[in-house]
């Protein structure tokens, strides 16, 4: 006869594997159990609709291999740093950097830079050795995808061009990379997750939350830096609000963002401002892509600017400037002084064809710093003038915008007209041939060529990773 201890532990594990048998108990939630108590404690039951079911397998890992991971990542990491510091060392060196042939052996020079020669050594760093690892977790739309054809069109070319086009900077094996990609777009956050009407972020934060953590649990890479060698790329207006979903992406990772806002957080020494750059249809107007190159043709208007009254400032160039200067007769060759305000342009009006006809175009912010205006007036070589606060410009570790654009405080509005006239034609000219030498950086090409916008977007993270300034 048995004994009456093993016969109650034969009970008792009878129990046991029925009770899990029909009660199961899922894995996520012991580990959300466990965690709850956590600074950041993430909720995985949303990501069961939000990320592919294998990626929940692998939260299942032991911490023999956890350690051995994160031991043979700093070994890795290390390599990479030697990388780095060898490219800081060529970038501050004195040798002369290598000249390559024809159009695509562009040389920066001219006094759009802030100083060329160190721009084309850093650029010509970045082309040998940067490397970018895109996560492969999360599914469409949310991830790894974006638009392509609206004012946020910048954010899914993007992401596109560095999953799907020709790879010279990706790579598939994340102990190589330089900087890690999170490959998520707050534009389809907003589409897909925003409530209308509701001014509630937080399902859009709770995402970004869930997406750290999933990564950070499975890999070692953003664990080993807190996300300072990670970034994000948001063009939609709420990119700063929605990294707040997580601490150290928004104090400490790189953000890529258009809303380049000091007074919301942006920090110009380790996030980088992203040029919003509206394509409808997914298209450059024609009329933009073969402005007129004659400086002997005068321009009619001395100024140009027509959009809706969103934000604070362009209400008060309305207050003084909408209708003011109009002259029924557009056909008067001698009103090249005056100044086209319009809220909403007449349909018999072309807006281009103003942009093409104005020396200057008018940038004003709307709700947020950013304006789509500022690169279609570089497209129509028309001179921007920024009207904005707290605004950090796109690539300013790179380019001198007081070399192509104007600066007018908005307390100045008033004065716009007085300004602009006193601003003689060769400075004009000089700007206008400043605005013709940056077009190449700010355009989007498909494929995409050396130093356009798509290779600016990278350097400038490059840039962040080297943490060294370019002046």
């Amino acid at each position: 006869m048995e004994s009456p201890r093993y016969l109650f532990y034969a009970l008792f594990s009878f129990f046991l594997v029925s009770f899990l048998l029909f009660h199961p108990t899922p894995l996520s939630q012991l580990i959300n159990n466990n965690n709850n108590n956590a600074q950041y404690s993430l909720h995985l039951h949303p990501l069961i609709t939000k990320f592919s079911t294998h990626n929940q397998q692998l939260l299942a890992v032991n911490e023999h291999s956890t350690k051995t991971n994160v031991n043979g990542h700093r070994e890795v990491a290390g390599k990479v740093e030697e990388q780095l510091a060898a490219a800081r060392a060529s970038i501050r060196g004195n040798r002369s950097a290598a000249h390559e042939g024809g159009d695509e052996g562009y040389v920066p020079g001219g006094a759009v830079y802030r100083n060329p020669r160190l721009f084309y050594r850093s650029y010509l760093e970045m082309e040998k050795i940067l490397k970018v690892y895109v996560y492969r977790d999360g599914d469409h739309p949310i991830a790894h995808d974006g638009p392509c054809k609206d004012i946020y069109s910048i954010e899914g070319r993007f992401l596109h061009e560095i999953e799907h086009g020709h790879g010279r900077f990706r790579t598939n094996d994340p102990n190589l990379a330089h900087v890690y990609f999170l490959p998520f777009s707050v534009a389809w956050m907003v589409k897909y997750l925003y409530t209308p009407l509701s001014y509630d972020h937080s399902p859009l934060r709770q995402f970004v939350s869930d997406y750290v953590r999933l990564i950070s649990t499975k890999y070692p890479f953003w664990n080993s830096t807190h996300g300072a060698d990670h970034f994000m790329l948001a063009c939609h207006d709420w990119g700063p609000s929605t990294s707040k979903g997580n601490p150290f992406l928004y104090n400490t990772s790189i953000r890529v963002l258009c809303n380049a806002n000091t007074s919301e957080g942006f920090n110009p020494q380790k996030d980088v401002s992203l040029p919003e750059i509206h394509l409808f249809g997914g298209e450059v107007s024609p009329k933009l892509l073969s402005p007129q190159n004659d400086n002997n043709t005068p321009r009619r208007h001395l100024a140009f600017f027509a959009g809706g009254a969103h934000g604070p400032i362009r209400p008060k160039l309305f207050q003084y400037w909408k209708n003011r200067d109009h002259n029924d007769n557009d056909n008067d060759n001698d009103n090249n002084n005056d100044i086209r305000v319009y809220e909403y342009l007449p349909k018999d009006l072309d807006y281009y064809s103003f942009m093409l006809n104005s020396k200057f175009c008018l940038c004003p912010s709307g709700y947020e710093v950013a304006s789509p205006r500022i690169v279609e007036s570089i497209y129509a070589e028309c001179v921007p003038v920024i009207l904005s606060n707290n605004y950090v410009l796109p690539f300013s570790d790179v380019l001198q915008w007081e070399a192509f654009s104007i600066k007018v405080d908005v307390s100045d509005i008033p004065r716009l007209k007085e300004i602009l006239s006193a601003i003689p034609e060769d400075e004009y000219l000089r700007l206008k041939e400043g605005v013709k030498a940056v077009r190449r950086h700010f355009t989007l090409n498909q494929p995409v060529k050396r130093f356009d916008v798509f290779h600016m977007i990278l350097h400038s993270i490059w840039l962040r990773r080297l943490n060294i300034p370019l002046r």
